[in-house]
């Protein structure tokens, strides 16, 4: 693997601990809680972050999906909250997908890498490469939400 593609590696994994921490002790009965009308709670910043991986995965030729996924897609609206999957479901499907990102990150297929990306997300260089990368910058973006909203909520940094 390239210097390049190992630092996309660590970022993913430094996420993934980060998130785990911001997940944790939260209860139940404050995952949709939201600091502002127009805000996203924490059940769908979560949700959100588990379909993005699962789509760095596709890009990566692996297979993943989950019957909720719409729930959390780009633009997806806020639904009833008994509408969303179980906290342990998100949890785990977190768990799951990041195991499987890892084993894919890994031994990653150059083949694939290089080809063009698909239309959709951006990508910074025009190759899957670069899809994996902004997924990757995509992924903090929200694992600060994340780690916003657990401060918000009262129980401390994610970090530090």
């Amino acid at each position: 693997m390239d210097n390049n593609f190992a630092n996309i590696e660590g970022m993913f994994k430094t996420n993934t601990d980060i998130v785990k921490k911001a997940l944790d002790e939260v209860p139940p009965e404050r995952w949709f809680l939201k600091p502002g009308n127009d805000s996203n709670h924490l059940m769908w910043v979560a949700g959100h972050l588990v379909v993005h991986r699962g789509a760095v995965l596709k890009s990566l030729g692996a297979d993943w999906d989950a019957s909720w996924s719409s729930l959390f897609r780009r633009g997806a609206k806020l639904t009833a909250d008994e509408e969303y999957p179980s906290i342990h479901e998100i949890k785990s499907a977190w768990e799951v997908v990041s195991k499987k990102l890892f084993a894919s990150l890994n031994d990653p297929p150059s083949e694939r890498l290089s080809q063009p990306a698909p239309s959709g997300p951006p990508s910074f260089d025009g190759k899957v490469s670069g899809l994996v990368a902004f997924l990757a910058f995509h992924e903090t973006y929200h694992v600060g939400q994340v780690s916003y909203l657990r401060k918000w909520l009262g129980y401390g940094q994610s970090v530090g």
